[in-house]
């Protein structure tokens, strides 16, 4: 936001950029890419199939590399920050004060240091594990929470337009006021992204994260261009995994236009529907694994190192689009960048292949033989 403000009033950003002349306003909208999104819609698997076309016209992938495929789950991260319960409440106190200034609505108080202040100590004391005086700043946040929400209510009482402005953030504040730490049943995590899960991948780096469950689908054997992203899917309400199979392949086929024969899952898929159930070889399996099966049953694994360069490459190790249409939007895309840099790197290749033929051929010019 910063940088395009500043753009705007700096000659030497517009010069850099690609600019001749002087700009007054900002040639985009900063929305237009959030408006793009929202009418592409579902269609967004039109790109990755189209990035499947293009990479299949290169070379780099081959018509054989899409009948034997390899599916696994990971989390998509949500942008937020660790959900504490004094970040939670804190993170509630300051959303109804903005949005009652937004709306004209004037507070018997705000609380907003008090708040502040109670947040940091409370963090203070659980790092220092003095849980008593922990629990005593909570309630004071808890406690000053209430109040606010009270006064909103009160204030906003026979006004139905108002009610509605603030019908959603209130009842989001009592959730995150009521709820408690070790409580069963649906929590929230986020104050501004109410769509966050906690997730528990059995990670003892991460035991648990805070984001959406996402399916990924690529090809078991390594074509000439590598590892490609076939299928890419946010699962939201964090379903089973075997539950899921079925209309990860079906949807599969529909994008590749190649029927599956051989899928390979891990242990997380037992019990799975998929509509052929001796086509899907789970690891650690015994029966019916021998030969060209057992060694692509090995190569089940080769799909982790392609999850975490869409981690680290791409935009799947942390979501910052909004709601539940930006999470499944971002992971469509970011196996969408994966592929692209797949053929980029392949047509590198190539062209380093032709450059080396082509140097070899002029630094050593064929020796004519002298007349006779």
């Amino acid at each position: 936001m910063r940088g395009c403000e500043r753009w705007v009033h700096d000659p030497y950003f517009q010069f850099f950029t690609g600019e001749e002349f002087f700009q007054h306003a900002f040639p985009h909208e900063r929305s237009d890419l959030s408006h793009w999104r929202k009418r592409l819609g579902d269609k967004l698997e039109l790109l990755l199939a189209k990035s499947l076309r293009v990479a299949h016209e290169a070379g780099a992938l081959r018509s054989q590399d899409l009948k034997r495929v390899t599916v696994d789950t990971t989390v998509q991260p949500k942008a937020i920050s660790f959900p504490t319960d004094a970040k939670l409440l804190h993170a509630a106190i300051r959303g109804l004060n903005r949005l009652a200034r937004q709306h004209g609505l004037r507070l018997r108080q705000s609380y907003a240091r008090v708040a502040k202040a109670a947040a940091m100590m409370a963090g203070r004391y659980a790092h220092a594990k003095q849980f008593g005086r922990h629990q005593r700043q909570l309630r004071i946040l808890r406690s000053r929470l209430g109040r606010i929400v009270r006064d909103i209510r009160r204030k906003i009482e026979g006004q139905p337009a108002q009610e509605e402005n603030f019908a959603l953030p209130l009842g989001r504040a009592s959730q995150i006021r009521s709820q408690q730490q070790r409580q069963r049943g649906w929590k929230l995590y986020s104050f501004h992204a109410p769509e966050v899960e906690c997730i528990g991948k059995g990670k003892a780096a991460a035991p648990y994260e805070f984001g959406v469950k996402a399916s990924i689908v690529t090809n078991n054997r390594r074509a000439p261009g590598g590892l490609f992203v076939l299928h890419a899917k946010a699962l939201p309400d964090n379903p089973y995994d075997g539950h899921t199979l079925r209309d990860v392949i079906d949807r599969t086929e529909t994008l590749t236009g190649c029927s599956i024969e051989r899928a390979y899952v891990d242990k997380g898929y037992r019990g799975h529907d998929a509509q052929n159930p001796r086509r899907v070889f789970i690891s650690g399996q015994k029966r019916g694994v021998f030969g060209a099966i057992k060694r692509e049953l090995r190569r089940r694994s080769a799909i982790e190192p392609i999850i975490g360069h869409m981690k680290a490459e791409g935009h799947l190790g942390r979501c910052y689009l909004k709601g539940r249409a930006g999470d499944a939007a971002n992971v469509i895309l970011s196996a969408v960048g994966h592929n692209f840099r797949r053929i980029l790197a392949w047509l590198k290749q190539l062209l380093g292949l032709f450059l080396g033929w082509l140097w070899r051929a002029l630094a050593c010019p064929t020796q004519l033989n002298p007349a006779s």
